[in-house]
Parts: structure tokens; C-alpha cells; sequence
């Protein structure tokens, strides 16, 4: 079973932050395996944060082989339905909290049944407010008009449907919650996009969903990438309603494929979204979440290797207002040697109920040797009142690893940042912004489709404006340009 003992969360020291009174940075590791004096350590740093004691009992570190505390139930006794894992029952009593012994051993199943309605005492649900999901979580049919799906694609690529568990459907994503489940269920057709064998693409491929307004969607999206192939593909969320969905990647051996979820939902949309993908042997794969708009988003982004020598990025940007609760989690499952994994998540809040939620999980089993991970959080309260929770989770089961670490920082803007800029001449309303187009400006330039970056900075630019105010004149937008790689790189 599982014991629980508190770490202590270090300020960085290349990131000198004030203190925010409702930030909440926590990390934890697990291990089964001692990490040998060659291999990096995990690191863990934490800028800017408060702890209460009820935060407190959620910074722990698990050793497998202690025992389990007496709040913590592990029942596998509830019957199984199709591909239910039956080692990942973690289910809690009236009144109890529910805590995984394991990333890994988290419920997969197709069986809405394996998913009760949940309480917000689980680990999974425990950061979202469940009263504001519009009943995504309830067995009720959706409406079949709710969302519009149109796919653009350079010549060459197949675009058609899917049934449940036809061609590679149901063999990257199985559901990870209620909300994945129903909308599994409620997905009879699922839009396949598939990029043939060693077709290079000259062009993205772009997915448009559309959602009604005072509608309640669900729906599915399968991209596969065949092995040698090389593409882009563009998911972009707009409208309204309460929608829940699936994207579902499959990236053949050798391929390279990126995938950008953009998340620019009208002001009163809630969408709740599984995306997942399986890694072949030697290729690589890049996520991309921008959310920018919505009430509630919560994206649940999964990498998982399927031979040896993968590559998996994952990369995330999302800025929030007044009333937004903006909630990413991410998760790379290392079971094969010799793959690495890079992820990286910055955001931005404004406004006194303004709410992210970052949960960055990644495990390296027992014969994942070889492999390399990294993951970093970072968050920049513009406002008093924002708050921004940050969870960093590293689970290591073997010692021969090239390398593994975490770090998470919470803070405002960086005065010394902000003294360079007025010291030559820039305003200071100028100086900000430069400061939190610098914050994201690393991750941005990742992108790497022209268009999608243009839309993501203008998409920034316009949040600034309520944040920091306008750029006056053409003079202050000359010296935005000039001093945005020096924060770039300070940053």
C-alpha cells in the first residue's frame, strides 16, 4: 500500500517571485526503485507559494512498499466490464478520499458502469468544479446537432468515419473517466483522419469543431499518422454549448506527427476532452493545448510509447480571466526503453476568480530503461485573487534511466525584469506586456505552424489589453519587437 510523508517546496532561485496568498504548488515522487549516483535526480521547484494544512496532506511522496494509511481505501471488488482494469479499482466509501497507489494503476475501461458518478473526493476530480459542467457527467443522450466537425486536408489524405472499435479506434484511447466514457458511448461515429505510409505533407491538416449554444455535445476524433509519414494536424474548438469528446492518435514507426488542440471556446462554453495517444518505435510525437477561451476546460492529454526509441512533446499555453477555470493534465506512461519526453505548460491569470489547474504526471516502469524526462510548469498571476495549482508527479520503477525531473514556480511579474525594460526607455505599460510575451514566447516558437502562431499571439495580445492595457503608438510596438528576444531568453 501506500504511505504519505510532506516534502517541502524550494523558491527557485532563477525565478525571484513575490508571494501570491492563493497560489498552491504542490509535488510529489514516487518511486520502487533507487535512483543510482549517476542518474539526475528529480527537482522540484516551487515559487511564490502558501500552503494550508488541509493543502499539506496533498504534498506527499509514496513508498510502494509501506503501508496505507487508514483514509485511503483500494477495493477491486466491484465487477469488471470490458477492457476494465481490475488492478486500478480505487474507489472510496462514503466520506472518504480516494488516492491512487499509481498513476498506472488508474481505470481504463468502454463500460460506463466502471465509472460512478463522481463526488470531487477523487484524486482525478478533486480540482474541478463539478457543478459547472453543464451534465457532462450524467448517462443522458446528447444532442446529435450540437457540434459541427468540417476537415480540411492537403490532397492525399483520407478523411471518413469510424466505428467503435473499427480499424485503430479504441486501440490508443480508452476512457480514463466518466465524462471520456459518455462521450465514448455517445460517439457512434467517430471522424478518421489518416496520413498514408512516407507521405510528407506540404500543408496542415485542420479539424474544425464548431458548438451550438445551449447545446450539450459528444464526439470523436481518430488521427493516424502511418509509419515514415509526416504531418501537421490543427484541432480548432469554437462556439458554445457543454461538449465532451476524444482525440485519439495513433503515430506509426518512424513517423512524426504534431497535433495542436487550440481551446477557443465562446465565454460560456464548458468542454471536458480526452486526448491520447500510442507512440510507434522511433517516432515522435508532439501535443500542442492552447485554451484561451471557455468557462471550463479540462484537457487530459496522454502519451504512451509502443516500441522502443519514441519521442513524445508536449507543450501547452493557456491564459485566464475572471470566472475561467482552466485545467491541463498531462501524463507520459514510459514502458518501453530507450523513449524520451519533454513537457512543458506556462500560463497566465487575470482576474480575482481566475483558476488553472496544471497535473503533470509521469511514470517510468520497470522496463523503461533508457529513458530521459522532463517537465516544467510555470504560472504568472497578473492579478490579485488568481490562483493557479500546480502538480507535478514523477513515479520511477527502474534505476537505469539517462535522466528524470520536474519543477513547478508560481509567482507575478519579475520586478528586475520589469527595471531592465523602464532602465532603457520603455514604458512601463509596454514593459509588462513585453514581460508576459517573453513568459510564453519559448513555448510559442515551438508551434512551428506559421498561422497557428500568429493566432495564438494576437489571441495574447488581446487578453493583454484588458490585463495591461493598449500599446500606445507605433514607437512602444517598435520597442515590444526589439526587446522581446532578450526576455525570451530570460525568461
Amino acid at each position: 500500500m501506500a504511505r504519505r510523508a510532506r516534502t517541502t517546496a524550494r523558491r527557485s532561485p532563477s525565478a525571484p517571485l513575490s508571494p501570491a496568498p492563493r497560489v498552491h504548488d504542490t509535488t510529489s515522487t514516487r518511486r520502487t526503485a533507487i535512483t543510482p549516483p549517476d542518474t539526475r535526480p528529480h527537482d522540484t521547484e516551487a515559487a511564490g507559494s502558501t500552503t494550508t494544512p488541509a493543502d499539506a496532506r496533498q504534498e506527499h511522496a509514496v513508498d510502494h512498499a509501506a503501508q496505507a494509511p487508514t483514509d485511503v481505501t483500494l477495493d477491486s471488488s466491484r465487477s469488471a466490464g470490458p477492457s476494465y482494469d481490475a488492478g486500478a479499482a480505487v474507489v472510496a466509501a462514503a466520506g472518504e478520499a480516494v488516492l491512487e497507489a499509481t498513476r498506472g494503476e488508474r481505470a481504463r475501461s468502454f463500460d460506463v458502469a466502471d465509472f460512478p458518478v463522481p463526488t470531487g473526493r477523487e484524486e482525478v476530480w478533486r480540482f474541478t468544479p463539478l457543478d459547472r459542467l453543464g451534465g457532462l457527467l450524467e448517462d443522458a443522450p446528447a444532442d446529435p446537432d450540437a457540434r459541427d466537425v468540417v476537415v480540411q486536408a492537403p490532397d492525399g489524405v483520407h478523411v471518413g468515419t469510424l466505428a467503435a472499435g473499427e480499424g485503430v479506434r479504441g486501440t490508443a484511447l480508452v476512457p480514463e473517466d466518466r465524462a471520456a466514457v459518455l462521450a465514448d458511448a455517445a460517439s457512434p461515429s467517430a471522424t478518421h483522419v489518416r496520413i498514408p505510409r512516407e507521405v510528407e505533407l506540404d500543408g496542415p491538416v485542420h479539424v474544425s469543431v464548431v458548438g451550438r449554444p445551449g447545446s450539450r455535445g459528444a464526439g470523436h476524433l481518430v488521427v493516424e499518422a502511418e509509419r515514415h509519414s509526416r504531418a501537421v494536424v490543427v484541432v480548432e474548438h469554437t462556439g458554445g454549448g457543454v461538449h465532451a469528446d476524444g482525440v485519439e492518435v495513433v503515430v506509426g514507426d518512424g513517423a512524426e506527427l504534431t497535433v495542436v488542440s487550440l481551446q477557443l471556446w465562446d465565454d460560456e462554453a464548458v468542454h471536458v476532452s480526452q486526448q491520447e495517444a500510442s507512440v510507434g518505435r522511433d517516432a515522435s510525437y508532439r501535443h500542442i493545448a492552447i485554451t484561451l477561451g471557455g468557462s471550463v476546460v479540462r484537457l487530459s492529454s496522454t502519451s504512451r510509447y509502443a516500441g522502443p526509441g519514441g519521442s513524445a512533446e508536449m507543450l501547452g499555453v493557456y491564459f485566464a480571466d475572471s470566472g475561467q477555470h482552466l485545467e491541463h493534465r498531462s501524463f507520459v506512461d514510459h514502458a518501453e526503453a530507450r523513449c524520451r519526453s519533454d513537457v512543458r505548460y506556462k500560463g497566465a491569470l487575470q482576474g480575482e476568480t481566475a483558476r488553472t489547474v496544471w497535473i503533470g504526471d509521469v511514470l517510468i516502469r520497470a522496463a523503461a530503461q533508457g529513458t530521459e524526462t522532463y517537465e516544467l510548469n510555470r504560472n504568472l498571476l497578473l492579478t490579485e485573487g488568481a490562483r493557479a495549482d500546480s502538480v507535478p508527479n514523477l513515479e520511477i520503477e527502474t534505476g537505469d534511466i539517462e535522466g528524470a525531473g520536474h519543477a513547478s514556480a508560481t509567482g507575478r511579474f519579475d520586478d528586475e525584469q520589469l527595471f531592465y525594460l523602464r532602465s532603457r526607455g520603455i514604458p512601463e505599460e509596454v514593459a509588462r506586456r513585453l514581460v508576459v510575451r517573453g513568459f510564453f514566447a519559448d513555448v510559442v516558437q515551438r508551434i512551428g505552424v506559421p498561422a497557428v502562431t500568429d493566432r495564438v499571439m494576437a489571441a495574447i495580445e488581446a487578453e493583454l489589453d484588458l490585463a495591461v492595457g493598449p500599446v500606445a503608438g507605433a514607437a512602444a510596438a517598435a520597442d515590444a519587437v526589439a526587446a522581446e528576444p532578450v526576455l525570451a531568453g530570460r525568461a
